[in-house]
């Protein structure tokens, strides 16, 4: 898989850069025919700060108390509150960030110590890919249960626009990738065709077949 591998840069920053690999992907919700390899993003210093200064434009006029970080975007997050921090309507404030757990059937559950950083506050979803808005609507449900309230959300890559009518703004979108596509399942017009799976992903990354 790896020497098929195509590196795209963003458009707004030529340091920041994702990696694809076209082929036949399961995940837990679709089955989509791009891997979208973002660890760089995720790993490395100089990289997350950057794409955190790029994603944090997107913020300055929404009023954040808490990032939520999903799928190891925690050094992401990081940078971005710092960012968010030094301009616009958050600048001089401080940002909580905390990653919750997650149980066995995948739903977010926040601990009594970690919950004063989400009751009655403002939050920001940080996420690394929003293919199909499950993610994103599991956690809009947990933060209505802990009376925290969804202002923004924030994605490495997202295929989508937005969810129950809050935007997704990302740094790499489906108009970065050439004839990015997602299914259901039991509707891939790969597996109609007979295509075998290459891999099953997840945010962590691929286990080939």
């Amino acid at each position: 898989m790896e020497d098929r591998v195509q590196v795209i840069a963003s458009k707004k920053n030529s340091r920041i850069t994702i990696g694809i690999i076209p082929g036949h992907y399961a995940t837990n919700h679709s089955h989509v025919n791009y891997y979208v390899d973002m660890t760089a993003i995720k790993t490395s210093c100089k990289m997350a700060r950057d794409a955190a200064t790029e994603l944090g434009h997107e913020f300055t006029n929404t009023y954040v108390d808490t990032i939520i970080c999903l799928e190891g975007t925690e050094i992401l997050g990081a940078f971005l509150a710092e960012a968010l921090s030094q301009s616009g309507i958050n600048q001089g404030n401080d940002i909580n960030l905390i990653t919750p757990e997650l149980n066995a059937v995948s739903q977010m559950i926040f601990r009594d110590n970690t919950q004063k950083k989400i009751w009655g506050k403002r939050v920001l979803l940080l996420i690394s890919s929003a293919s199909t808005g499950k993610s994103i609507n599991r956690a809009i449900d947990c933060l209505k249960y802990y009376s925290g309230e969804l202002v923004a959300v924030g994605a490495i890559f997202s295929a989508i626009d937005e969810v129950q009518g809050i935007e997704v703004r990302s740094l790499f979108s489906a108009e970065d990738l050439p004839s990015y596509d997602s299914h259901p399942a039991n509707e891939c017009p790969l597996c109609k065709k007979g295509a075998k799976v290459d891999a099953l992903i997840n945010s962590y990354g691929y286990s080939k077949l």
